[in-house]
C-alpha cells in the first residue's frame, strides 16, 4: 500500500464525490454488523458508488493499493458474508445506490436491473408489466438483488422456478483489477465458449462485483391455491408432495415444512398469528399450487387431492385458504418463523439440505442424536421441503440460558453436518459460506473441487482484495 489511509480515502473522493466515502462512525456502523450480529467489523470507509464506471475506478484503486473491499447489498446475509473484518484496512462496497432497472421486455420476458435493486421493487415492476419474478425471499423489502445473485439466493418458490442462479440470463461485473465484464445478454440459448457468469453466481462478491443483471421473467400468477395440512410425519409430507405433483401437472410452487414447535413459537411472539386448525398435530405443510391461467380450478383440485388423501390415511386434516386475507395469514405464520425464534432467545442454526426421499430418514436420525445428546434443546426443523432443504435450527429448552446453550454450537454443528454428508447433502443449501463456514467448506468439500475453487480464486483476483477471508480463507 502506497497511500496511507488519509490519502486513499481522498482519493476515493475524488473516484465518488464527498458524499460517496463514509467515515463517521455512526455514519458507517449500519454497515459493519451482519444481520444475526455475529461479527462487528471495522472498516477504512464506506463507499458508495453511483455509477459502474465508479465502481471500476474505485477497483482499480484498491488493487492497486492492495486493499481489501467487502461488497455489500442489503446486508441481510446470514454468514457475515458482506461484513468487513476488525482490522479497520478493508472498505465496505454498498450497491444501494446502483438501483436502477434500466430496462423491462415483457415481450421477451427479461429484465436487466442494478445490483442495489431492492428485490421486492423488482417484483412489483414486473407485476406492473403482467410478468412474474418468481424469486421470493423473508427479506424481499430490503435484500438487493445483487447480494441475491451473489449468494445464490433460495427461498420459497424454488420447487417451481429453481434458485436464483436459474433465474439470470446475463450479468454485468467488475472485476478486481477494474476491468468490466459486459455480458447482459437476454439470450437463452448461447453456447459460446464457458459459462463465465456462472463463476460469479454464488461466489459471495470474492470473485468481482456483480453491477447488473439480466434476469428472467415468467407469466403472472393469475390463480392460486394455497393450504396448511396437518401430516402424521415427514415421510407423509414427502409422500403428499408427490401426490400434488403428480395432481396438478407439477404446479406445485411452494412445499413448505412446519413442525407443532414453530407454530407454537410464532403463535406466542408474533402479533396476528393464530394456529389455523382446530387441533394440535405433530407436523405441518404449507403447500401452494399456482397457475397463469385465471380460471384454472386450482382450490377445487388442492381440495380434491387433499380429501384423497385424507381418506387413505396421508393427511390428517387441513384448512385451504378462501381468499388472500386466509392465504396470508398462512404465509405469515411460515415466514415469522426465524422471528420467532429470535425472540424466544438463542437458536442454533444449520442450513442443511438432502435429497427429498431421504429427509424422512435423516430428520429421525438427527431428532434422535439431538433428544440424546441436547437434552437442553429443542429442535425446530422447518423449510423448504419441496427441494430437500431445510432450517435445523436448536432453540433452548425452559430455563436454560443462553451462554451454555450456545457453547454447545460446534459438537452440535459437526454432529449434524458429518450426518448431512452420510447423506450426501449440503451443509449450506441456501445462506452461502460468508466468514461463519470456511472451515466447513475445508472440512467437507471434494479435495478437486477445492483446489479448482481456489485457483479460479487466484485467476480472478491475484492479489486477493475481494470480500478477503470469504468462502475461502484468505
Amino acid at each position: 500500500m502506497t497511500l496511507d489511509a488519509a490519502e486513499l480515502r481522498g482519493r476515493l473522493r475524488e473516484i465518488l464525490g464527498a458524499d460517496g466515502v463514509l467515515t463517521a462512525a455512526e455514519d458507517c456502523a449500519p454497515y459493519l454488523i451482519d444481520h444475526r450480529q455475529l461479527y462487528h467489523g471495522a472498516a477504512l470507509a464506506v463507499v458508495l458508488p453511483r455509477t459502474v464506471a465508479q465502481v471500476s475506478q474505485l477497483l482499480a484503486c484498491c488493487n492497486a493499493e492492495r486493499v481489501g473491499v467487502v461488497p455489500q447489498g442489503g446486508n441481510t446475509s446470514y454468514c457475515g458474508g458482506a461484513t468487513p473484518d476488525e482490522s479497520a484496512k478493508q472498505l465496505v462496497l454498498s450497491l444501494q445506490r446502483l438501483n436502477r432497472i434500466r430496462s423491462l421486455d415483457a415481450a421477451n420476458y427479461s429484465l436487466v436491473a442494478e445490483a442495489g435493486c431492492i428485490l421486492a421493487n423488482l417484483q412489483q415492476a414486473a407485476d406492473e408489466a403482467d410478468r412474474l419474478l418468481p424469486l421470493t425471499l423473508g427479506s424481499q423489502g430490503s435484500c438487493q438483488i445483487g447480494g441475491n445473485l451473489a449468494t445464490n439466493a433460495g427461498g420459497t418458490s424454488v420447487l417451481r422456478y429453481g434458485m436464483a442462479r436459474d433465474l439470470v440470463l446475463g450479468l454485468e461485473v467488475v472485476l478486481a483489477d477494474g476491468r468490466v465484464l459486459d455480458g447482459l445478454s437476454a439470450l437463452r440459448k448461447d453456447n459460446t465458449g464457458y459459462d463465465i457468469k456462472s463463476l460469479f453466481l454464488g461466489a459471495e462478491g470474492t470473485l468481482g462485483v456483480i453491477t447488473a443483471a439480466s434476469l428472467k421473467l415468467f407469466p403472472k400468477v393469475r390463480d392460486v391455491a394455497t393450504a396448511l395440512v396437518a401430516v402424521a410425519d415427514v415421510r407423509a409430507a414427502v409422500a403428499l408432495l408427490g401426490r400434488l405433483r403428480e395432481a396438478s401437472s407439477d404446479r406445485v410452487s411452494s412445499f413448505e415444512l412446519i413442525p407443532r414447535i414453530a407454530v407454537e413459537l410464532t403463535a406466542r411472539h408474533i402479533p396476528q398469528v393464530i394456529d389455523p386448525l382446530e387441533q394440535a398435530h405433530e407436523w405441518y405443510v404449507l403447500c401452494e399450487l399456482s397457475s397463469s391461467r385465471a380460471v384454472d380450478g386450482l382450490e377445487e383440485l388442492l381440495a380434491t387431492a387433499l380429501g384423497a388423501a385424507l381418506n387413505d390415511g396421508l393427511v390428517l386434516d387441513a384448512a385451504v385458504a378462501r381468499n388472500e386475507r386466509e392465504r396470508a395469514a398462512l404465509w405469515k405464520l411460515r415466514e415469522s418463523i426465524p422471528e420467532a425464534q429470535r425472540k424466544a432467545g438463542a437458536s442454533l442454526k444449520h442450513d442443511i439440505a438432502v435429497p427429498v426421499a431421504a429427509l424422512p430418514e435423516f430428520l429421525a436420525r438427527a431428532a434422535l442424536w439431538v433428544s440424546t445428546n441436547v437434552p437442553q434443546g429443542r429442535l425446530v426443523a422447518y423449510g423448504h421441503v419441496g427441494d430437500g432443504n431445510l432450517h435445523f435450527n436448536l432453540s433452548p429448552a425452559a430455563g436454560v440460558g443462553a451462554e451454555p446453550f450456545l457453547a454447545l454450537g460446534p459438537a452440535v454443528r459437526r454432529a449434524i453436518h458429518d450426518l448431512v454428508r452420510e447423506f450426501r447433502g449440503s451443509f449450506s443449501a441456501e445462506h452461502g459460506i460468508g466468514r461463519l463456514k470456511v472451515e466447513e467448506l475445508e472440512r467437507y468439500a471434494d479435495a478437486v473441487e477445492l483446489q479448482l475453487m481456489r485457483a479460479v480464486k487466484t485467476a480472478f483476483d491475484p492479489h486477493g482484495i475481494m470480500n478477503p477471508g470469504k468462502v475461502l480463507r484468505a
